[in-house]
């Protein structure tokens, strides 16, 4: 439910963007994405990420069949371009958290999104429990689980919505 008035968000930070914030899409950490996830957030999160897929799907299954609308320079992905971009997104973002993807090349894209999200929920559970390591081999520093899935599921709303949006 959308809140009434502005005045009723609390604004807790304020951080300085950078290139991608620019694009409109969360690339900065939160001060609070350190913190610790107890077992009612960690549903919480999990149900938040499920939620996505499911709009994701449903826009999806509408849209079968259909001609997307393209840009107005003629470009844009087609309905499958976009679920695999999704896809690569996906496996990127796993690799962020540090966490090594299973093969998901599926003759069916429903058994690759199936397989990919499992692997993001098992991902998030064991950065939540600091099962993965927060320094990457060489050093880079690894996603928070709390940022992971801010990344995952605004990630996967954009793309349902650019594809209502360009829907005939």
């Amino acid at each position: 439910m959308a809140p009434e008035k502005e005045s009723s968000f609390n604004v807790v930070e304020r951080l300085d963007g950078n290139s991608t914030t620019d694009f409109g899409a969360p690339d900065v950490p939160l001060a609070r994405d350190k913190e610790p996830i107890d077992s009612d957030e960690l549903e919480r999160f999990k149900t938040l990420l499920i939620s996505c897929w499911v709009a994701f799907d449903k826009v999806v299954k509408m849209t079968d069949g259909v001609q997307l609308r393209m840009g107005p320079r003629g470009g844009g992905r087609d309905l499958k371009g976009i679920i695999d971009h999704v896809l690569v997104a996906d496996a990127s973002y796993l690799k962020r958290i540090g966490w090594k993807t299973q093969n998901i090349e599926e003759d069916r894209v429903e058994n690759r999104l199936d397989r990919i999200r499992s692997e993001i929920l098992d991902a998030f559970v064991s950065a939540a429990h600091n099962e993965l390591p927060v320094i990457g081999p060489r050093g880079g520093k690894r996603w928070a689980p709390r940022f992971f899935v801010r990344r995952v599921a605004w990630h996967v709303i954009d793309h349902a919505w650019e594809i209502e949006d360009r829907s005939p």
